[in-house]
């Protein structure tokens, strides 16, 4: 416990020390953050899931909280153990560690510089943007290209698809508050990033808010609405930069923070 402890706070004192801010954010006000996503990856011929979540062949991104993908939470806290890449610049860094810390601030998770821990993420420059759902075990890696993919929110997207989270427009109560225009989506995004899971709603309400929710027009192929909330089709929404409460709140629901 001590250890994890001295870790966390060498991971604080290096994101002040390193002078984190938000000048190392790449923003783009015109785009949600699935948008960027979407744009960032629309070129991968790997097999994502939803356009981020890299499957695996030992689990699929079916639920799997309830059976062994949660992070282990030790007393009062989940530590999650990180290494960035080198590859990163020192901005590039600080970047990635801010976003991370914006976790301890509303929840019980805690990045940790990993040592000798066998569990750890692993943030690199790769194709795109995505993470595996969950806890995978071993080196479970999470791609940020550094083109594209480092704002505080695009971060925080794929840290939560790490801790176990989908996407919003998925989750298995959708029904009730959108309509999935699939006659306006592009061929053959249809199954993979719109179709509805047995997701564990933790008891929240359904968040158009949400950094996990996909635009209205998300993989359009004519311009049109792929996606509209029932309550009121000119509602806007999937224009998110960062975490929702209710994101926060679904975090500490789950890790019972």
């Amino acid at each position: 416990m001590k250890a994890a402890f001295l870790f966390l706070l060498f991971l604080s004192v290096t994101a002040v020390s390193l002078g984190v801010t938000a000048d190392g954010d790449q923003r783009n006000e015109s785009l949600s953050v699935t948008d960027i996503i979407a744009k960032v990856n629309e070129n991968i011929q790997s097999p994502l899931l939803q356009d981020d979540i890299m499957t695996s062949s030992d689990r699929n991104a079916d639920p799997c909280t309830a059976t062994g993908c949660k992070w282990r939470k030790t007393s009062s806290y989940v530590y999650v153990p990180v290494v960035i890449s080198s590859s990163y610049s020192q901005s590039e860094r600080n970047t990635i560690i801010r976003a991370l810390l914006t976790f301890h601030k509303s929840t019980c998770i805690r990045f940790i510089w990993r040592k000798s821990h066998r569990d750890y993420l692993y943030f690199f420059s790769g194709n795109g943007c995505w993470s595996y759902l969950g806890r995978q075990g071993g080196g479970q890696r999470v791609s940020l290209r550094r083109k594209g993919c480092l704002s505080t929110g695009t971060i925080q997207h794929e840290a939560l698809h790490a801790l176990g989270f989908h996407h919003e427009q998925v989750r298995s109560d959708r029904d009730q508050y959108i309509r999935i225009l699939s006659e306006n989506i592009i061929s053959g995004k249809e199954e993979r990033n719109f179709r509805k899971v047995p997701t564990n709603n933790l008891q929240t309400s359904y968040d158009f808010n949400s950094v996990m929710h996909y635009s209205k027009y998300a993989f359009s192929k004519n311009g049109r609405p792929t996606i509209v909330a029932k309550s009121d089709p000119n509602k806007k929404f999937g224009q998110r930069s960062s975490m929702s409460a209710n994101d926060i709140q679904r975090v500490n629901r789950l890790y019972r923070c």
